[in-house]
């Protein structure tokens, strides 16, 4: 909320007010009841999330990757501590290919406050979440206006690919929001081009530096750092003429001090970049040639994660986000290509740059048919770009209503707040597996359910843990309560995830067909490998997400 910042303290006369007591406290008020409603909207919304953030943090699961992410950046910080001498953050698996920005900063963050590093990892990354839906607010009240700000950061906010993931996915949602802070910077930046202020500069510079300190993918920007200028040409040049030349030269080279602070945090930040300058390239086609023994399903179809239709990141889209974010996205990129009247051609360049920024990467996965698996898993970061359009998508559709007559603008509004209100009601009863949720294209949760990606990280495990605790004391409290007496159990996850969780006389077992229990997700249907009697059931919506079975009766 830059822009809101700086306004409310322009009211005062370009400083922050020096009095304090009831005076300043009125006078703040005096100020904020002059602000538009749906600026404070936005920021009454951002205080929600960072509410709920700290409320619920603890809530969700240690996830499957989260472990190795620890590790490596535990392995990041001895590299530098050894003065370079300890290599072993180049050997552990292919992670040297991913910048630690987060990873190093969580454990580092973790050395001066007494939590549980994962729990820490979880808050930090949700208030992170939080800090890209924040951009998207912006971004889209600087293109279209306060109403369309506050309709993209709601979009965004209602999405369970978004809001759902924000908690663990400590690699894609840093990433998505470094990102979207990016795309912001750079509207500011090229708005006054071939001069940008050197601010925007700067802050282009650090969330790039950001975005590559987490995932190569924020080579991105550099190439949304050339479609903006060259939308960016005055509409009186001709695109082939010298002066076209001059300015595409002299915006290029302002950008330079960007790329240099980028390139700075990055070799910081991921250890394996600064070995060589041809390294994030390397990393970036390496990525692009990851040909795992991971399996996916794409409605109802299991495929190697190389071997996946080219369309499957499209269809993840399509069935996961809402389905006003995605009209309202449609909208926006109609409006800008279409409409002749009320849009300025700043904001139609600003709009095409965003459209770029959603479509692109998409597209190059499609053309290229790269490798793919978790759903959206790895395509996050296309979220707030699609969140912004639709934003300013649905405020320009209340806006035409609006001018036709005014009740048909404020039902229209209605609408979408209601329809975002019920996706909300959705991620609510889904709580805290919110990332499962599916649009009505596939019936929601129970059309998707064994058809599609559901919960992949296996986030299930400690609710089944605590149903298997629950169901042992009901059922045999005796041998429960024996610290003599052990349980044998199988997985169809992480074995550490389990180990967090589950007491002393509940032990891990490799071997699944001879545990006493059995506990595993019904995604990809991995809970059909045993056979045992069900005597737990994670369920949302009335869905199955999850079981824990007792095989100790068909074993014997």
């Amino acid at each position: 909320m830059t822009d809101l910042a700086r306004e409310t303290v322009n009211d005062f006369g370009g400083e922050w007010p020096r009095e304090t007591g009831p005076s300043l406290i009125r006078r703040m008020m005096r100020a904020a009841a002059s602000r538009d409603p749906y600026d404070l909207a936005s920021v009454a919304l951002l205080a929600v999330l960072v509410g709920l953030v700290i409320a619920t943090f603890r809530d969700y699961a240690v996830t499957n990757d989260e472990w190795i992410q620890h590790r490596y950046g535990e392995l990041i910080l001895a590299y530098y501590e050894s003065g370079f001498t300890n290599r072993a953050v180049f050997e552990l698996d292919n992670l040297y290919l991913y910048g630690g920005l987060f990873d190093s900063a969580a454990i580092l963050l973790g050395r001066l406050v007494p939590m549980d590093i994962y729990d820490l990892r979880h808050l930090l990354c949700g208030l992170i979440g939080v800090g890209g839906l924040a951009a998207v607010t912006a971004t889209a009240r600087m293109i279209a206006g306060a109403r369309a700000g506050w309709l993209a950061g709601l979009a965004l906010a209602v999405t369970g690919s978004w809001y759902g993931t924000m908690f663990h996915h400590s690699k894609d949602i840093p990433l998505a929001a470094a990102m979207a802070g990016a795309l912001y910077f750079l509207l500011r930046a090229a708005r006054d081009l071939p001069n940008p202020k050197p601010r925007h500069v700067a802050g282009l510079g650090l969330m790039t530096g950001a975005a590559l300190g987490i995932k190569v993918l924020g080579l991105l920007l550099v190439g949304y750092v050339g479609v903006a200028i060259l939308l960016s040409i005055p509409a009186s040049t001709p695109l082939l003429s010298r002066q076209a030349g001059r300015f595409i030269w002299v915006s290029a080279l302002r950008f330079v001090p960007a790329l240099a602070i980028a390139y700075v945090i990055m070799i910081v930040t991921w250890p394996w970049s600064a070995l060589s300058p041809l390294n994030p390239v390397r990393g970036l086609f390496s990525f692009a040639e990851f040909h795992y023994n991971i399996r996916t399903v794409l409605d109802g179809t299991v495929y190697r994660m190389a071997t996946i239709p080219r369309l499957y990141v499209p269809v993840y889209i399509l069935v996961k986000l809402p389905l006003l974010m995605l009209a309202g996205a449609l909208a926006a990129m109609a409006f800008a290509a279409l409409a002749r009247d009320g849009i300025t051609r700043l904001a139609r360049r600003e709009t095409a740059l965003i459209g770029f920024a959603a479509i692109f990467p998409v597209a190059c996965e499609v053309v290229a048919h790269g490798p793919a698996f978790c759903g959206l898993r790895h395509f996050l970061f296309v979220l707030p770009p699609l969140a912004i359009l639709a934003g300013i998508g649905l405020d320009r559709a209340v806006a035409r209503l609006s001018a036709l007559r005014r009740l048909l603008g404020v039902a229209a509004l209605a609408v979408v707040v209601a329809g975002f209100g019920w996706n909300a009601v959705t991620l609510a009863r889904l709580h805290p597996y919110e990332y499962l949720v599916f649009n009505p294209l596939v019936g929601g949760l129970e059309g998707a359910s064994r058809r599609y990606a559901t919960d992949y990280w296996f986030t299930i495990m400690p609710e089944a843990v605590d149903g298997l605790e629950a169901y042992l004391d009901r059922t045999e409290p005796a041998l429960s309560r024996d610290p003599t007496h052990h349980y044998s159990v199988a997985i169809c996850g992480e074995r550490a995830a389990f180990l967090r969780k589950a007491r002393p006389h509940l032990h891990w077992a490799q071997v699944w067909e001879t545990a006493d229990f059995f506990i595993a997700p019904t995604h990809m249907n991995c809970d059909r490998d045993s056979q045992g009697k069900v005597v737990v059931t994670v369920k949302r919506l009335g869905v199955p997400l999850g079981y824990v079975k007792d095989q100790r009766a068909r074993r014997s």
